[in-house]
């Protein structure tokens, strides 16, 4: 398909930016193909269906926020900040990135056929997992919310738009981690076992538990060196009045962002070769 509209632009001189918007259009044609596929076949359609996509991200988040309901209306003295909000909104956050890495590695092994097809590659696969998985998560995280305000125990985001770019760039920094995991997990059983622990062993890294401005220097500054630690902070900020805005860098973030998915394509590209189709 990319060759025809290569030697059609060949042709008709048609714009390198018409020939972008062009395969831009197919391959989001591709991911979504594969989203549906990964739907299918991780779900089906029986009992809830698709609905689990939904369910499933909600139970773990509710089950975190249950055991913190007891904890009272409010902690370390700040009103706004009650504990069924912050449970929900710190634990679905990392939700996203252990779920995105962890379900990297297999990936090639599961969806070898698939390459068969010309316009599916490595990265289309883990994308449309990572979309997949942090829709699912979003929307059970903003339902638990609005439930928990509901009920008298939490209450709504005051800043919503920070909660989803908090949540953009913990996926893009896990798609990218991702990305390197499934490369050095292919044909390596040992790195797939460490991978689980690893992304348990990264949950307090990733200040799920705790603000940033409650930890003392200087193990604060060096929290701050933590990706997943800052996108914390950004989701937090959106949903309490009184979160500060201090511990977050939009910019590191997307520095750090953009190496790790640089890294990662560099990974996918060494691995591919290696792949063989039978």
């Amino acid at each position: 398909m990319t060759d025809k509209i290569l030697l059609e632009s060949m042709d008709n001189k048609i714009s390198p930016m018409k020939i972008f918007f062009q395969g831009l259009k197919i391959q989001s044609r591709v991911i979504g193909a594969l989203i549906l596929r990964e739907i299918h076949t991780r779900y089906g359609r029986e009992n809830i269906g698709y609905l689990w996509i939904i369910i499933e991200p909600m139970l773990f988040a509710a089950g975190i926020g249950l055991l913190h309901s007891g904890a009272g209306g409010s902690e370390f003295g700040m009103t706004d900040i009650k504990p069924v909000p912050f449970a929900i909104i710190g634990y679905g956050t990392f939700i996203i990135f252990r779920n995105v890495v962890n379900r990297a590695s297999g990936t090639i092994e599961a969806n070898a056929p698939l390459l068969y097809h010309r316009m599916v590659g490595l990265f289309d696969m883990l994308l449309a997992r990572a979309l997949l998985e942090t829709a699912g998560i979003m929307v059970s995280i903003f339902i638990l919310l609005f439930f928990s305000y509901c009920i008298d125990v939490g209450s709504l985001p005051v800043r919503p738009a920070y909660i989803i770019i908090g949540q953009f760039y913990m996926t893009w920094f896990s798609l990218g981690l991702s990305m390197i995991v499934c490369a050095s997990t292919y044909e390596n059983s040992t790195v797939e076992r460490l991978i689980h622990p690893l992304t348990y062993f990264a949950m307090p890294l990733s200040n799920i538990f705790i603000m940033m401005e409650w930890i003392p220097n200087p193990y604060r500054q060096w929290l701050e060196w933590v990706p997943m630690a800052q996108c914390t902070e950004i989701v937090r900020y959106g949903q309490f009045e009184s979160a500060s805005g201090k511990y977050f860098d939009f910019s590191y973030l997307t520095l750090v962002c953009l190496c790790t998915m640089t890294v990662g394509f560099l990974s996918l590209r060494a691995v591919r070769k290696h792949i063989t189709l039978s």
